[in-house]
Parts: structure tokens; sequence; C-alpha cells
């Protein structure tokens, strides 16, 4: 009888279990019907300090049963050779869950195929009939194995090699991987792998060449290590730079424009200041910054209008640095009008001009500017504003027992980013606190506290955070990264968090670092804000890669505030 989906969820739960090997079950993906792509990771194989040779083992992309059942096959058989072998491992062992649950194979049940189409050209990862060939050619670039291994059901044995898989073609008297399109060819494509080309090997077998030809494989490999896959060796590099040499990168082509007037403009400018003063003459940049943002300096309120939105009058960050490197009383003044933007509004109903709905996004648009405003501010008033933002902050009611933020009081997802919006909004909350409200550990501290430790046991063995914090195989997302890293890192340094959290910052910055290129550009950043009408809308956001203002203006930050950490900056 045929293998089932239900009989190859059975096996995966038994393999997590074996006592012998302790596997991680996770998901690299979610099919349009929303089923995960269930992974089974080896406890070496994000080890930065591992010196095995790191191998993914992948097979199912037909979806037909016999496809999966020698892919769980050959997972076992890998696992009880992998420590003569010195490999670390992980595996996908059925890459298109749709076909095999609905008997469709090769098809996925929604229109596409899994074992064609790659690299794939877009639709990351919301694409409507092929999303699991996204997920996993993304998952494998950026795990950056030193040898992929993909496994298929035949009668007799036939190899296969990629391009870069060198030397294997003639020690296994291997064929070319056909068609060029395949997974394990596109993978050797030097011109179409980003961050860079992976050797890859395809085994057709049936069971009962299955375990010795494995072994021929993993003898060539231990007898001949291949050493780091091209891929590893550029995610290395990029994972080597210091957080300025980073934030020089995203400067490129963050922080260079003020159009349009918008938060993720101003924080990359304001980024841009943060790296430049951490430098020994800092005011190189201050004339190119002042000439940027001077119709703003001269008549801010003309500029962001009488009714600017929050995502616009969170523009003027910037304008603590610049105060701070010229004493230029314009920017104090731009800080305090800034802040007077915000009213106050009727019962249970947040300030104008914050989101009726009281999302996330608000807890950092508020706090970044009453924040600021309140204290150069020499209005009367200013700690009237400051108790507008604590009240608010206090009564948002998007907190979860479980310390975790909705995107809003209507929408029950935990956004990746919308926790990143939270937790920088309560980071920027206690910056800007006297330091004694910070000590006596307010309502306030506890809550950012609580929010710090409900998402260390969600970040990823990579380091990332996922797109929906809590639903695996979601795929893994830049920008809520950064942004958790910086509030987790700023609570460091504040004296709120302890050193536990500095594990986890770690991770998140070397993630971080991988996904950001020597120009500036960056992989899977979540596109738009705005809160979504249910799981399936958050899914479904498109990832960006490339040049991205949001994600490289976080990013910045991030890569400032690790700096200053690093050096031993408690301000």
């Amino acid at each position: 009888m045929p293998l089932s989906i239900e009989q190859f969820e059975t096996a995966v739960r038994e393999l997590a279990c074996e006592p012998d090997v302790d596997w991680r079950r996770a998901a690299c993906g979610v099919t349009r019907p929303g089923r995960e792509i269930v992974t089974l990771e080896g406890p070496d194989f994000y080890d930065k300090e591992c010196n095995r040779i790191r191998v993914a083992l992948v097979g199912g992309l037909s979806g037909t049963p016999e496809d999966v059942e020698i892919a769980l096959l050959a997972v076992r058989a890998i696992a009880c050779k992998s420590d003569r072998s010195r490999i670390a491992v992980i595996s996908v062992p059925c890459a298109n869950p749709g076909g095999l649950a609905l008997g469709s194979g090769p098809a996925n049940g929604a229109g596409g195929r899994v074992d064609r189409g790659y690299p794939p050209a877009g639709g990351f990862f919301n694409h409507a009939t092929s999303p699991e060939s996204r997920y996993l050619w993304r998952w494998t670039c950026y795990q950056a194995p030193d040898v992929v291994i993909e496994v298929r059901s035949g009668h007799g044995t036939d190899w296969e090699t990629n391009l870069a898989a060198g030397t294997l073609r003639n020690r296994l008297a291997a064929k070319p991987a056909t068609p060029h399109d395949s997974f394990i060819a596109a993978l050797g494509d030097d011109g179409q792998v980003d961050p860079g080309p992976i050797p890859g090997v395809r085994l057709t077998a049936g069971a009962d060449s299955l375990n010795r030809e494995l072994g021929r494989l993993l003898d060539l490999l231990s007898d001949e290590p291949p050493g780091p896959s091209r891929s590893r060796q550029v995610i290395e590099s990029r994972a080597a730079r210091d957080p300025t040499e980073v934030g020089r990168d995203l400067a490129r082509t963050n922080g260079r424009t003020l159009d349009p007037i918008n938060y993720t403009q101003g924080v990359a400018i304001s980024g841009r200041l943060r790296l430049a003063m951490l430098e020994p003459t800092p005011m190189g940049i201050v004339g190119d910054v002042a000439s940027l943002v001077e119709p703003l300096t001269a008549d801010p309120a003309s500029v962001l209008g009488a009714n600017a939105g929050a995502p616009a009058v969170a523009t003027v960050v910037w304008a603590e640095e610049m105060l701070a490197l010229t004493r230029d009383a314009r920017y104090g003044n731009v800080l305090a009008s800034a802040m007077r933007a915000f009213e106050a509004r009727g019962d249970d109903e947040p300030p104008f001009p914050l989101d009726p709905n009281f999302i996330a996004e608000d807890h950092f648009l508020a706090s970044a500017v009453i924040g600021r405003g309140a204290r150069v501010s020499r209005d009367s008033n200013s700690a009237n504003y400051v108790k507008l933002l604590t009240d608010f902050l206090l009564n948002a009611e998007i907190q979860d027992p479980n310390g975790l933020f909705r995107h809003s009081r209507h929408g029950p997802v935990y956004w990746g980013r919308g926790n990143g919006f939270a937790a920088m909004g309560l980071a920027e909350y206690l910056t800007y606190i006297p330091e004694d409200g910070r000590r006596d550990g307010g309502e306030l501290v506890s809550r950012f506290r609580r929010h710090m430790e409900a998402l260390r046991p969600l970040q990823q063995p990579s380091g990332m955070y996922l797109q929906v914090l809590d639903f695996p195989g979601s795929y893994q997302e830049l920008t809520a990264t950064c942004m958790i890293g910086y509030a987790m890192a700023r609570g460091i340094r504040l004296g709120v968090l302890d050193d536990r959290f500095r594990q986890s910052v770690g991770s998140a910055w070397r993630a971080a670092t991988e996904r950001i290129d020597a120009a500036g550009n960056i992989v899977d950043g979540c596109a738009s804000t705005g809160v979504m009408d249910g799981l399936r809308s958050y899914l479904d956001r498109p990832a960006n890669s490339g040049y991205d203002d949001r994600t490289g203006a976080m990013a910045l930050w991030f890569a400032a505030e690790i700096a200053r950490l690093n050096s031993g900056d408690d301000g």
C-alpha cells in the first residue's frame, strides 16, 4: 500500500524521537493549503564552530510515495553514518507534501510542481501555484551546506552531479544533472545562485542499494572533504564584517533621501548619523544630512502638515543626532514640533495621529517621537505628552498573556515585524524615561521583559525570526530579526535585560549580516505594513530582496546598536 501523508507524518515523529540522533523537527516552508514542509535538523549543523561536512539531504520533490519512502530511508541511513563520516545533516524528506497528500505527484495540487523551475523567478513566498520551490530554494541557499544530496526512487542505481560538484562526478561515475532547471542542476550554476553555488548530487536508487550507495558517497566525502561551498564562503565573509563595516555597506543606498516623508527614510538617516558618531571625526556627514533635511528643519509644521500620519511624523528621529552633533536649536524645534502633533482623543482611543485600531507599529512611532521631543523640549506641557504616551502603551491591549503582541486589537496573528515594532517601541520608551524609572521596574519595564522572554525561544537556530512568529514554515524575515535584535541589545545596554540575552542578540546579528551584501542589498524583508485579515494574508506578504528602505533602515540602527553594545557603551 503506498505511503500516505499520515504515515509520513508518523514516520517523521518517530525519527524525531529516536534516542541515538537528536533530530529537531522544524519546517522550511508552507504549501498553499497551509501544510508545513517538514525538516529534520541535526544538532551540529548550526554550530558555527562545527568542523564537520555540512550536508543537506532532500527528497520527495515529486511527491510520489516511492520518492518519499526512499527519502525517509535515506534520512535513517545517513543518521547512522553521520558520526563515522563526520557530517552534520539537515533534511527535507518530502519537499512536495501536497503531492503526497493528494496523490497528485509530481504536481503539488495547487497547479504547480516542485521538481522543476529552478532557480525560481520571483514570487517569494506568495507564488500562486509553486510556493514550495521558493521556500526550498531560499532555505537551502541560506543554510549554505557544503553538499546537497537529492534522493529519488528508481530501479537500478544512477548518480548525477551539478557543475559545482567538481571531482565527485568522476569519482561517482556520474552523469550531468538534468534537466537544467531541476533543483540539483540549478544549485551548481554560478550565475544563478545567491549567495553562491553549492555542490549537488542526485542519487536514484532502490531500497536494496540505497545504503551501499550513500555509504560510498559519504566515504568519498570523508576521504577528500569538499571544503565550504561557495555559498558558505560568501555567507561567512559577510558575517566576518564588523558592525561599522556592515553599516557602511547599508549606507551606500540607505539614508540618502527624505522622500517620501516617512519613518523609513528618517530612521535610515538617523542610522547613518549614529554610525558616524562612532567615528573619531563624525562631522563629515553633517553637511550632507543638513542639506537633505533642510526643508523640514526650516519649517517642520509646514512640511509635516496638520494632518500628517504617525509614519510621517516619525520621520524626524534623525533630529536627535543632528542636535547632538551641531547644537543647532532648530533640530530641537523639529523634535518638539513633531511631539506636539500628538493630541488626546476620547476614552479608549489612541492619541491622534495614531491608528484607531491600536496597531503595534504605533508603539514605535509614538515612543520614538514623544520620547525625543520630551527630552529636548522646553515646553511646559512635555510631561503631559509623556503621560499621553504612557497611557497609550499601558492601555493598547495588544500584548497577550504569553508576552507576544498581536498586530492590532482585532488581528490575532503574531506578525514578526509587528512584534519588532512593539519591542522597539518599548525599548525607545525605556530609553527616554529617567534612569530611576527603569531601575524601579514599572509596569512597562515588566511588559518589555515579558516580551523579550517570549521572543527568545521563537528565534530559529539560524538566528532569524519568522514572518509569523509561531507558525513553523513561514519565511525567515530580516526586518523583524533586526528590530528584535535591536530591542534586546538596547535592553542590555540600559540594564533592563541581563546577559542571558547576549547570545540571542549575537545570533540575530550574525543572521542579519549573512543577508546583507556589500552593496547594501538585503534578503527577505517583508513588504508593506498594515493590518491583514488573517494568517494566510501574512504568509503571503511578499518578501523583498535587493534594495528595501524599511529593512535597510532597521538594519542600520541594528548595526549601530551592536557597535555600541560591543564597545561597552551603557548610555
